[in-house]
């Protein structure tokens, strides 16, 4: 197969999005007060019986997340006739919507028919604005058909009203196995002052807030401003006691790999590619929880070709070509068939191919069981007011 592992920074670069200068003085600007209605019913229906299709589409996604051989959208041209323009332009969320923000704003096309962000701040912020059409699930029967339940309830876009997932990740526990002689279950051990200075946890207010609730029984879905402070609170106490080591960002990996620390909160992709390198670290969604987040296929407001974008996005969800995707990628499918498709290429693989096939099909990091999604849950939804009170919570203890 051959193919390279998902770069770091990318990773980093979304991550980080919800503590850019470019997220923070957007929302400091008052977007929530420039909220879009959302668009009636008979007004999304009348917009789509205008569409047609015009044989070309242009995608904007991250860095190496397609084959480099371009398979899937090859397939894609071969069985539709329209040809595609693949630009490799987002680096980061907050960055991508501070440039594409005045652009909207001022009625224009971005040049994009689908474009993909992460749940969280700026694909909120995107849709509340009235940048993104919403979708004609009557053109999305591969999704309708193929998707996983659990990808078509997301409290930040009900009923997939105007995203589809490209691909997810899972942010757990993982321990270096030389130095760390139990099983880790629990969040708890990133609390335990048996590993004093040997702790790492992430810098991004985010995350680091969902494990602090999940600690305390909090289901960050569902948290309060007094559940926010109440695990800055816990946060702060694992701090002064020495028990962390370094709040990172994406730099986490080397550590907890080189032992540096021994335990920290991590992505489940980076782990996963540190294994299938042979280092000595271990993977957990702790039975509290753990936090799922999902890139999504979107279509811009303005977009010159919506009707070949839905086309596209609908494609991905076969499950063959999803499984092209993901052997790649090698992060969660939205597709639950990919699983079996992998296994059985691994029947007739040989060699690394073949053991590598294998990791792919029993990797929890790429596979979840419906144990551990059963325990994963999203960020909070917050407004723009609500950042200005959640960030500087969990910034002071990470910051400090």
């Amino acid at each position: 197969m051959n193919h390279p592992p998902m770069p770091r920074s990318r990773r980093d670069a979304f991550r980080l999005a919800g503590l850019s200068a470019a997220g923070l003085a957007l929302a400091a600007c008052g977007v929530q007060g420039q909220k879009a209605a959302p668009p009636k019913a008979d007004a999304v229906k009348d917009f789509w019986s205008k569409q047609t299709k015009h044989g070309s589409v242009v995608f904007a996604n991250w860095p190496e997340y397609m084959p480099e051989d371009k398979g899937p959208l090859e397939k894609f041209k071969q069985a539709t006739g329209i040809s595609y323009e693949y630009k490799e332009v987002i680096q980061e969320n907050a960055d991508f919507f501070g440039k594409a923000d005045p652009v909207l704003r001022a009625g224009q096309p971005l040049g994009y028919d689908i474009v993909v962000m992460t749940n969280g701040i700026q694909l909120q912020h995107m849709i509340e604005l009235g940048y993104v059409t919403p979708l004609d699930h009557s053109k999305l029967p591969n999704f309708a058909a193929n998707a996983g339940q659990k990808y078509k309830v997301r409290a930040y876009d009900p009923d997939n009203k105007y995203t589809v997932p490209y691909m997810s990740g899972v942010t757990g526990i993982a321990y270096n196995t030389k130095y760390v002689d139990e099983e880790i279950t629990s969040i708890a051990s990133l609390f335990d002052p048996k590993y004093k200075g040997r702790v790492g946890m992430m810098a991004d207010a985010q995350e680091v807030g969902n494990f602090a609730m999940f600690a305390l029984g909090i289901d960050p879905e569902k948290s309060t401003e007094a559940d926010w402070k109440k695990a800055g609170e816990k946060l702060k106490a694992q701090r002064d006691a020495g028990i962390v080591r370094k709040y990172y960002d994406q730099n986490y990996i080397d550590a907890v790999s080189k032992g540096d620390v021994w335990l920290t909160m991590a992505w489940s992709g980076d782990i996963f590619q540190r294994q299938l390198a042979g280092e000595p670290v271990a993977f957990v969604v702790p039975d509290e929880g753990g936090t799922i987040w999902t890139d999504n296929m979107l279509i811009p407001k303005g977009a010159a070709n919506p009707v070949d974008a839905l086309m596209l996005m609908d494609f991905l969800y076969q499950p063959a070509v999803a499984a092209e995707l993901d052997e790649y990628v090698q992060y969660v499918s939205p597709v639950p068939a990919v699983q079996d498709l992998l296994r059985e290429k691994a029947k007739t693989a040989t060699g690394d191919d073949r053991k590598s096939l294998e990791d792919m099909v029993d990797s929890p990091l790429m596979f979840p069981s419906d144990a551990d999604y059963a325990r994963l849950r999203s960020y909070t939804q917050l407004t723009t007011q609500q950042e200005q009170v959640f960030n500087p919570i969990f910034q002071s203890v990470t910051q400090a």
